[in-house]
């Protein structure tokens, strides 16, 4: 999640925004299926959940595609609903594990405007097939997106039951 988050940041996340699932308590305590009393994500949401097809990880990422949306990168750009997303190039990166990249700040359709990292133009992630989000999943991309496990490749989709917490990290960073 560089740059929003970086090794050694600390978070506070809302454990309960989303409702109640099976992975809102530990050792999966709550026996029940679904969710109750959730909220719906919204769109650019950092979220905290567990991967279907690994449950006893937490993996944290944003949410760019809800139910029904379709999603598409081409050359490097999201694409929502066959609409390219508005990315503007506003500096350059660098750290111990990052050589150079270049900082762009996307801005979602409802005005929430974040930065992701570019470090290679061309990487297998840049360029993906159309993905209709199916009924109760998610399209979760990190914002370093030449380096990150998310919904394009084998992630796929995450259902609504598998999402932990809204993560609330520094609002300068999350919301430029």
């Amino acid at each position: 999640m560089v740059p929003t988050l970086e090794v050694g940041d600390y978070l506070f996340a809302s454990k309960f925004a989303y409702g109640y699932s099976r992975y809102s308590v530990p050792f999966g305590l709550l026996p029940i299926e679904g969710r109750t009393f959730g909220t719906a994500p919204a769109l650019g949401d950092v979220a905290v959940f567990r991967r279907p097809s690994d449950p006893g990880t937490d993996y944290i990422k944003r949410i760019v595609g809800l139910p029904g949306d379709k999603i598409q990168m081409i050359d490097g750009v999201l694409h929502l609903d066959d609409q390219a997303v508005k990315l503007e190039e506003t500096g350059s990166y660098s750290s111990d594990e990052i050589r150079s990249a270049k900082v762009q700040r996307e801005t979602l359709p409802n005005g929430l405007s974040y930065s992701v990292l570019d470090m290679i133009d061309g990487s297998m992630g840049d360029n993906t097939q159309p993905v209709v989000v199916p009924a109760g999943r998610y399209f979760m991309l990190g914002d370093n997106r030449d380096s990150s496990a998310d919904s394009r490749f084998d992630m796929g989709t995450i259902p609504y039951e598998n999402l932990k917490r809204v993560a609330i990290n520094r609002p300068h960073i999350q919301q430029l």
